[in-house]
């Protein structure tokens, strides 16, 4: 007897929904049973792409060139054979266009850094499709787990300057799920703030409360300790 067909399913043949621009990639349509010959059609947004016909359960296959972000919209797929009506229709499937993350940008909150304070590194890549993975590096050593950001952010670290150490030359790195597109940052480097010494300032100020303490001494004689010595005379 002749079998009504099942909702067919339709997925990317290379199994990903990621794709860049001029990417070509094919669909395959496919139901797993009713009754042959088989009508699979395509839909992109209701409008229909493409029609193939199989004489078995083997699936329709769509090739396709993702041009522009339009073409990543919605697609489906119908399957039709001499006793269904209407046909049967598949999940829809969307692409998301994907683009390469540019170099990022490693800055800090400040370039001078003395030892005991607290300092940020914030990493950010302005182009590139999101989410981006970020992070942190010390030379080869990574500093922090993965920042993955969902929105066009930095990724931002804090750090203890604690030793010279601390000073030494830091890199961060930014990725997302394009393939090989892996990118690092100009290095950074903090520069040593010089410490104003304490003992200059007190060495000035007790000079001063000298100076005046002789000044008033040498005014006090003149003024008051001369003319009473005259006085008693």
């Amino acid at each position: 007897f002749p079998e009504m067909l099942s909702n067919p399913r339709l997925i990317p043949v290379e199994n990903t929904v990621n794709v860049v621009i001029n990417q070509k990639v094919t669909l395959s349509c496919h139901s797993d049973s009713g009754s042959p010959p088989v009508r699979y059609t395509l839909f992109k947004h209701s409008q229909k792409v493409s029609t193939v016909n199989r004489t078995d359960l083997t699936p329709g296959l769509f090739n396709l060139t993702i041009n522009s972000a339009s073409d990543t919209g919605e697609y489906k797929c119908k399957a039709e054979n001499n006793i269904s009506r209407g046909g049967k229709y598949s999940n829809s499937l969307n692409f998301t266009l994907i683009a390469p993350v540019s170099k990022p940008v490693l800055t800090s909150s400040t370039s001078q850094a003395k030892q005991g304070q607290n300092v940020t590194l914030s990493c950010l890549s302005e182009n590139g499709s999101l989410p981006i993975t970020y992070i942190f590096f010390k030379g080869r050593r990574s500093l922090s787990p993965p920042v993955k950001m969902q929105k066009r952010e930095a990724a931002v670290i804090f750090l203890f300057i604690n030793s010279s150490s601390d000073f030494g030359n830091y890199k961060c790195r930014a990725e997302n799920s394009f393939c090989n597109s892996t990118k690092y940052s100009n290095s950074f480097n903090f520069t040593l703030a010089e410490e104003r010494s304490h003992s200059q300032p007190l060495i000035i100020s007790l000079g001063l409360i000298l100076l005046l303490l002789i000044i008033g001494l040498g005014l006090a004689i003149q003024f008051f300790i001369i003319p009473s010595y005259k006085a008693s005379k």
